[in-house]
């Protein structure tokens, strides 16, 4: 008898290979520009602090921190969106957040470009800032808000006279004008970053999936339509309204008075004030575009998750603003 034919062995075939992540991207396309901004920063400070640019060590230290916040967020991931539609225009952006924001806020998803928006914003609230200083002129601004800070004991009495003087000064000077325009600037981006981060936190709080650019984005693109909306009426109120009817201080956000704001004495009741200007057609109008920027720019954002965050970013501004009014009430009057 025969041995009974053994088949022969034959391997399993080999496990099928694992998908591999792709790395995330990172913008490093902002570090040319933030190490850019660091070195210009430097040199107006030495030039500040030679007495060759006037204010130049503010400048110069506000246009180096931007610099190196810049190249901080440039280790941030960017977005991972498969099958992405390709991104839109600046221009296109810009108009569609007035009529078609759900498609603006949903290309944001992948492609959260916003420096579109935060140019758009600077050059509005600068403009509006020049024209104000100029229609009210920088002595009337200047004056109230030393006799205020003076009133209030922020400054010993024999110090007000040259802190008007030098105000005064600063206020006349075209170089320290572009000098407070560039530190505004660096201000509303520092401003824009903190609502940006903390939309970020509050929608992983609620359960929501979202990455810090696309947060940041949304921020921006949130406040566009009511920043323009709200400073080109405030400049056409601004040379409507006669200048002595006009706030040397709260005067200088916006003019527009679509708020219930209009109900309370801002000196008498401040909290309540900033508690009414809270509640009107613009405020709301940003409410309304967060939450839906939050929803459809998300990777995995409800639309409650949206509104809870963007309200809830509402309420925390909302008490801030209630504090420092009640702190600096002698302001308001």
């Amino acid at each position: 008898m025969s041995d009974p034919q053994v088949p022969s062995f034959q391997a399993p075939p080999p496990p099928p290979p694992l998908a591999v992540e792709a790395p995330a991207q990172r913008p490093i396309k902002m570090r040319p520009v933030a190490i850019a901004l660091f070195v210009i920063g430097l040199l107006v400070v030495v030039g500040g602090i030679a007495n060759f640019i006037p204010g130049g060590a503010k400048t110069g230290a506000a246009v180096a921190f931007s610099g190196i916040l810049l190249f901080a967020l440039s280790f941030i991931p960017l977005p991972q969106v498969p099958e992405s539609e390709p991104p839109m225009s600046p221009v296109e952006k810009l108009l569609g957040i007035f009529y078609e924001p759900s498609r603006v806020f949903r290309n944001l998803r992948a492609h959260p470009h916003w420096l579109a928006a935060f140019v758009v914003i600077s050059v509005m609230s600068i403009a509006y800032s020049v024209a104000f200083t100029q229609r009210l002129g920088p002595e009337r601004i200047v004056n109230y808000t030393v006799d205020k800070i003076a009133e209030s004991g922020f400054m010993p009495a024999d110090r007000v006279e040259a802190a008007r003087e030098q105000q005064l000064e600063e206020a006349k000077n075209p170089v320290q004008r572009v000098g407070a325009a560039v530190r505004s600037v660096v201000g509303l981006l520092v401003l824009f970053l903190v609502a940006g981060a903390l939309l970020f936190l509050i929608i992983l709080a609620f359960g929501g999936r979202m990455n810090f650019w696309q947060a940041f984005a949304v921020a921006l693109y949130a406040s566009l339509p009511v920043v323009v909306i709200q400073k080109a009426i405030s400049l056409v109120i601004l040379y409507i309204k006669s200048p002595d009817d006009i706030h040397p201080i709260l005067g200088q956000e916006t003019l527009v008075q679509d708020n219930l704001g209009v109900l309370f004495a801002p000196a008498t009741h401040p909290v309540l004030f900033v508690l009414g200007s809270s509640i009107g057609l613009l405020s709301f109008y940003r409410l309304w575009l967060t939450a839906k920027g939050l929803h459809y720019a998300g990777t995995k954002v409800s639309s409650g998750a949206g509104w809870g965050a963007s309200i809830t970013l509402f309420l925390l501004f909302l008490v801030l603003g209630m504090i420092f009014a009640s702190l600096f009430s002698a302001f308001m009057s």
